[in-house]
């Protein structure tokens, strides 16, 4: 085959090549004569003896000399290398695309609209790698990590440490090259006083309230968030853009979930109807202007009987007085207020749709049918209320306290449980090969092979895990299955299926995303970014393969993994984009004679 290949392309383009080539050809065409016999029998064992769902072996297809067809395909079209794309400088060390104030401005954008999110004001933009700083570390393992960072890997400097709040240098200690973070009895005891308010014994109880998934906007350093993933509540971390000092880019770092992202004109990249509860503990908002869209976002996307917790000392004055323009407005939007305990102020979202048709005087009414219909993405504020003719409108008090969907549910998605079910085995399948090709390069500290026990953390190198088109959210469970020390992060693109309501209603953290943009998030902030399918899905969408891996490098840590698995044509670009990015490519071939491939990369640490 390989032969014929080189003999059909010298025919073709011999009379067009110079003389140089006209002398390679039939060179090339003995030199692979040569190794074809050489390595036919070990690469037949490699593709025959494993089991049909099993990748053939990473390593051996590591060391072998003959290239496989992807180069071929490459010298076929006269491609002799690649040119690697350039680094870009210093500047652009924690660079965020489509956050630029400045050329917001100028482009006309104001009154708080200039700190959104503009990706269209950045297109043109020169292509290159963003290099980490020149003291970067590889973050430390899990969970060990989620205490002690090293302060080169974010951009807070002492004097912003200095100029934070009390609360903050309470819980973090800035060193000579690390900063430490602290377990405060403080936020254990805030969170059983929320936990008491809502009528719990104390916070372990959370689950019975049916409360498993949290919004924290404003997250601080995550330091509430990290206790509430403790008790196994999913809680994700929301902050706006900074320039310095993110509370996002710090909780990422630390492991915990997190995502740039306000509502300041525009609806959150969330469906209706998706967290069990939103905390704000003095995250900026001001809740009662805009005539109260900003508290009906917050009402969008929470559930029937789903908390909001307001905590902050300007909300008021003196104990037992409540902000009473917030509390006007959450009647209004059928809130009924459940305590206040010093300066922290809960309201519960009501169970009763028809609450919204209430003849009531300043009632907000639902929205039209149509706008619920509408993804939640650039999508602007809304001065109606969502979700209220959904069948997705059950009280988080009834619901099965697991993480399991039943059949019932799943027709409410219009799912059939034997494609939900085959999501999840593939995704299993999939991962424990994933584990078995990548174990001897990740636990770098435990020289594990394929069958035997994975190591207990610290050794574990993943935590951040980012799957880029989720479906169903099999590849999340799977983690969840093996007993992975990590969380997902499970994007569906803006075009393809909205599968986002299961995912979170297995208690799982999701966003939409158009993948034809950049992704909000700081850069090296994921371990691993895993895609089945995405290539082709974005061909389809005529969005360019190439700046979409040049994204998925800003958003991967050096040493970081891809994992691809697409159809033959989508992986061979990959591969092909990879090398001039300068990761560690390798294609591997799936043994069920399918078009599928596998593309296994990893990150280089570039320094300067």
């Amino acid at each position: 085959m390989r032969r014929h290949l080189i003999k059909r392309f010298c025919l073709a383009f011999g009379p067009r090549l110079p003389r140089i080539w006209l002398i390679l050809c039939p060179v090339s065409v003995v030199v692979l004569i040569v190794l074809s016999a050489s390595s036919s029998s070990s690469l037949n064992s490699v593709t025959l003896t494993v089991k049909p769902d099993i990748y053939a072996n990473y390593r051996r297809l590591k060391n072998q000399a003959v290239n496989d067809y992807l180069d071929l395909s490459s010298l076929s079209v006269g491609v002799s290398k690649l040119k690697e794309i350039k680094i870009c400088g210093k500047e652009r060390e924690h660079y965020v695309p489509c956050y630029n104030v400045s050329a917001n401005l100028l482009t006309g954008f104001k009154y708080g609209d200039e700190f959104d999110r503009h990706c269209e004001v950045s297109k043109g933009e020169s292509y290159c790698l963003v290099r980490p700083p020149k003291d970067y570390k590889t973050p430390l393992t899990w969970p060990v990590g989620r205490d002690v960072i090293w302060n080169e890997n974010v951009k807070i400097t002492k004097d912003q440490f200095l100029s934070s709040g009390s609360m903050t240098k309470r819980l973090m200690l800035m060193e000579e090259n690390q900063i430490s973070f602290y377990s405060d009895d403080g936020v254990k005891d805030y969170s059983h006083q929320v936990a008491e308010m809502i009528g719990l014994g104390n916070d372990v109880g959370f689950h019975q309230a049916g409360v498993r998934t949290v919004l924290d906007i404003g997250c601080g350093f995550g330091s509430f968030g990290a206790h509430l993933l403790s008790l196994k509540l999913m809680t994700v971390c929301m902050a706006a853009y900074e320039l310095t000092g993110s509370q996002v880019q710090i909780s990422l770092e630390r492991g915990l979930p997190a995502i740039i992202g306000n509502f300041n004109s525009r609806q959150l990249p969330f469906p209706y109807l998706s967290y069990d509860m939103v905390h704000c503990a003095e995250c900026g908002i001001l809740w009662d202007e805009k005539d109260g869209l900003f508290l009906i976002e917050a009402d969008r996307i929470l559930k029937p009987g789903g908390y909001f917790v307001l905590h902050g000392s300007s909300l008021s004055t003196k104990k037992g007085s409540m902000a009473s323009p917030i509390e006007e407005f959450a009647q209004k939007i059928c809130w009924t207020f459940i305590a206040q305990q010093e300066e922290t102020f809960i309201w519960q979202k009501t169970i009763d749709p028809q609450c919204y048709l209430s003849s009531i005087q300043g009632v907000v009414p639902p929205c039209r049918e149509e706008r619920e219909d509408t993804q939640a993405y650039y999508q602007p504020l809304a001065s109606c209320v969502g979700g209220t003719t959904s069948k997705r409108w059950i009280p988080i008090q009834k619901r099965n306290s697991s993480s399991q969907i039943t059949s019932a549910e799943l027709k409410i998605y219009g799912i059939q449980q034997d494609e939900f079910d085959e999501d999840f085995e593939s995704s299993l399948s999939a991962l424990k090969n994933y584990w078995s090709l990548l174990t001897p390069l990740i636990f770098s500290d435990h020289p594990k092979r394929p069958g035997d026990e994975d190591p207990l953390p610290p050794y574990n190198m993943i935590r951040n895990v980012m799957d880029m088109n989720a479906r169903y959210g099999g590849f999340n469970a799977a983690f969840l299955k093996e007993g992975k020390a990590v969380w997902v992060m499970n994007v569906v693109p803006i075009r393809a299926r909205d599968t986002l309501p299961v995912i979170f209603d297995q208690g799982f953290a999701g966003v939409l995303h158009d993948w034809c943009e950049p992704f909000p998030t700081y850069p090296r902030t994921y371990d691993m970014l895993h895609a089945n399918g995405l290539l082709s899905y974005l061909i389809s969408e005529q969005c360019s393969i190439t700046n979409l891996l040049l994204e998925m490098d800003r958003i991967l840590r050096p040493e970081g993994w891809v994992v691809l698995s697409d159809e033959m044509g989508p992986i061979e670009k990959a591969r092909s984009i990879a090398t001039q990015i300068r990761w560690e490519a390798r294609v591997i071939d799936l043994e069920n004679g399918s078009d599928q491939r596998i593309l296994v990369c990893q990150k280089p640490f570039v320094r300067r």
